[in-house]
């Protein structure tokens, strides 16, 4: 891949929490141009809420919240039997919080100011140490595989070279066999845009998606006329070529 080296096998879902929007915008938009998937909360309820809705990987927490401390979120989660990793962020460098920190069931204590690429090697170690190993996490697709550790596409067998957005657009793809994705839903979980960015970048990189992906089989990305696109196999009646991006 040609951008391989901005990309880590260790990607997950992530909750960053921070109460200082641009520290915790700044975070999010590094992690996910890692591959990772980043949801961002400001507050402890808010944390509290969305670690209860769905589960994640791994939170990056921030000690001291406007309604409440990191400590009692984790103290909380804890207390409904959640397990999920955590990194404490905090402006104070003493050792009693750090200890509290990993009595509450922390992974790990970063002090602020910190830089970037040490949260990130942070957080790829506490993945590694806590995520389930079952097997190789491989999703599959008919005749295409995506290993999302060895950040490897396969189809029929063949070495499929993607760009990071590329791999980003087709994992994405299929988590959601059959489902019709809007143009802005990719936009949203691809790219991250928050805003009304051009719906124009992704029709190009579904282009060149399914240009590489057709040189081994065929077409499996399908456009939904006004809606936007999905992963399924062809079915009678399908154009023989691909449809317009």
């Amino acid at each position: 891949m040609t951008e391989a080296a901005a990309l880590h096998p260790d990607q997950g879902g992530l909750l960053v929490v921070d109460d200082e929007m641009f520290l915790r915008e700044a975070v999010a938009a590094s992690l996910r141009f890692l591959g990772f998937e980043v949801t961002t909360a400001g507050t402890g309820t808010g944390a509290l809420r969305l670690a209860r809705d769905r589960p994640f990987d791994l939170v990056v927490l921030d000690v001291m919240l406007p309604d409440t401390s990191g400590f009692d979120v984790v103290r909380r989660l804890r207390q409904d039997g959640c397990r999920v990793p955590v990194i404490f962020l905090t402006a104070r460098d003493t050792r009693a919080d750090k200890v509290t920190g990993l009595t509450l069931g922390g992974d790990d204590y970063l002090t602020k100011p910190f830089g970037l690429a040490e949260l990130a090697a942070r957080i790829r170690t506490v993945l590694r140490r806590t995520r389930p190993r079952d097997g190789r996490p491989v999703l599959e697709f008919a005749d295409i595989e995506l290993d999302q550790d060895s950040y490897e596409v396969r189809r029929s067998g063949h070495l499929v070279n993607l760009s990071p957005t590329e791999f980003r657009l087709l994992r994405y793809l299929m988590l959601n066999p059959g489902r019709v994705l809007t143009r802005a839903q990719l936009l949203d979980h691809v790219w991250d845009y928050d805003f009304g960015g051009s719906s124009t970048v992704v029709s190009t990189y579904i282009a060149y998606l399914r240009r590489k992906l057709a040189c081994h089989g065929p077409e499996v990305i399908h456009t939904q006329p006004a809606v936007g696109y999905s992963l399924r196999l062809p079915r009678p009646g399908d154009a023989a070529g691909p449809d317009d991006a």
